[in-house]
Formats: C-alpha cells, structure tokens, sequence
C-alpha cells in the first residue's frame, strides 16, 4: 500500500514506535528507572535529550519504554473489543428479532456514554490495576464494533451467494464462517486503526488518575501524573510524554482516516 507525502510522516512515526514497543534498548541504552539525585530536574541537554525528572531519571528512556506500557495496554484492549464486538455483532445480525433487539439497545445504551466515563465505571466495579485497566478500556469499545458489523451482517446474509449457499444446503455455521464473517470484517482494520488511539488516550488518562500501571512503571499518563508537581520548574518533565501521546494518536488517526479512504473507494 503506498501512502501520499502526507502520510509518510505518520507512518514512519508508527514504525518508530513499534520499534520503541518491540525493542526499546535499540533507541536508548538508558534504564528508566536509575534514578540519579544529583541530575535532579536537569534540562535538555548532552547528557539527558529529553532532560531528567524530579529524581533524577533520564525522559527520553521513560519515553521510549512507555511506549510498551500505553501501546500495549491500547492494543491488547482494542483487540478484545474487536473480538468481542465481531461475536457480539454476528450474534445480533443473525439472532431471532427479539434477541437482535435486545443487543442492539444494549449496544445504544452503552454507545451513549463516552467511553472514558464508561470505563471508569467498569473500573469502580472491578478495582484498579493493568489488567482492569485493559478489561474497562474494551468493554468501553466494545459497541463501535458491534454496531458496524451487525449492520454489515445485515447487508451479507441477504446477498445473493449466501442465498445460493442456503439453497446448496450448506450448514448455517458453515455458511457464517465461510461466507458472512469474511465478508462483515472489511471496515473492522479501519476502526481499530482509529480506535487503537482512543484506546491509548484513554489508557493514559486512566493511568493519569492513579488506575493504570503504578510508579515507578515508565508509562505516559503516569509520567504525566508525576510531573504536574514540577510544571513551574521543569516542564520538560510533562511536555515530551505528552508528545508523545499527542503524536501517536495523531498518527494513528491519519494512517486510519487514509485506510478508510481506500476502504471506501475513494481517491486521497
């Protein structure tokens, strides 16, 4: 797939960043987590690029190995929601009306609620921690998905080679898996492309109240939460983790705006 130039940046951000999740030691030699008292605070410079937090840890390491905690929480996130939200939807467009009814108001209901806010609900029920953290921000997600593939079941199951399929006599589980689910699952890489970045806003802004991974984890939100102490005397401390998040759910949401293009016939 060939990307416009003004996509190439993005792309090659997320291509760093993936390298940041799989191979971190590649871009720093640094450990997060050696704390230096003396270093305390010390602005960009030679020594520390990103400069050094209030103990004394290098930023540009905490970045760098954050990328695993925010990235990682988000995809794991958004791949069960993509999970659950294809069973969920499959179920919906293939059930009794009764039974497609009551998913689907389930699904509005749930859609209404900003998933940020939902999430901390799912939170207060099940406690704090990564793993919480991972189940809230799905279940949070879950609807976007269903909703798009119980629409698409809708529009396949009357399609003439599933029609052709039934009068063959082939099984409903064999006509689902082999001719409905291939064919619901086109716009689901472009929404999990999209939503790959709600997921990290969401994961740091879970982390940022003290619910996601605990300190002294290098992880955006965290780092975020640590450094609102110190904005008057060292603001590079805030700045690059907040970088950090901003440029890859931007990115993230321009590669997915452009698969969506392609996905839908249209020119860039």
């Amino acid at each position: 797939m060939t990307f416009p130039r003004s996509s190439l940046a993005p792309a090659a951000f997320l291509v760093l960043l993936a390298v940041a999740v799989a191979a971190p030691w590649l871009l720093t030699g640094v450990d997060p987590l050696a704390a230096d008292p003396v270093s305390a605070l010390a602005p960009p410079g030679g020594t520390h690029w990103f400069g050094s937090d209030h103990l004394g840890r290098d930023v540009l390491s905490r970045v760098v190995y954050g990328a695993r905690h925010s990235i990682g929480i988000g995809v794991t996130a958004t791949a069960l929601a993509v999970a659950a939200g294809v069973l969920l939807g499959l179920a919906a467009g293939l059930s009794p009306k009764w039974l497609d009814e009551a998913l689907a108001r389930s699904f509005d209901v749930l859609s209404t609620l900003p998933e940020l806010l939902l999430a901390l609900l799912v939170i207060a029920i099940t406690g704090p921690g990564t793993g919480n953290v991972i189940f809230a921000i799905a279940v949070a997600q879950i609807p976007n998905y269903a909703r798009v593939v119980r629409a698409q079941t809708f529009v396949v199951r009357h399609a003439g080679y599933v029609e052709q399929a039934v009068t063959f006599g082939r099984s409903r589980a064999a006509i689902t898996a082999g001719h409905v689910l291939p064919n619901v699952l086109g716009p689901i890489p472009v929404l999990a492309t999209i939503g790959l970045g709600q997921a990290v806003i969401a994961a740091s802004g879970l982390s940022f109240l003290g619910m996601g991974p605990q300190p002294p984890a290098a992880e955006w939100g965290a780092m975020l939460s640590e450094a609102r102490n110190y904005l008057r005397v060292a603001w590079w401390e805030a700045l690059f983790p907040g970088v950090a998040i901003t440029l890859t759910v931007v990115s993230l949401t321009v590669v997915g705006r452009r698969l969506q293009r392609r996905f839908e016939g249209r020119t860039p």
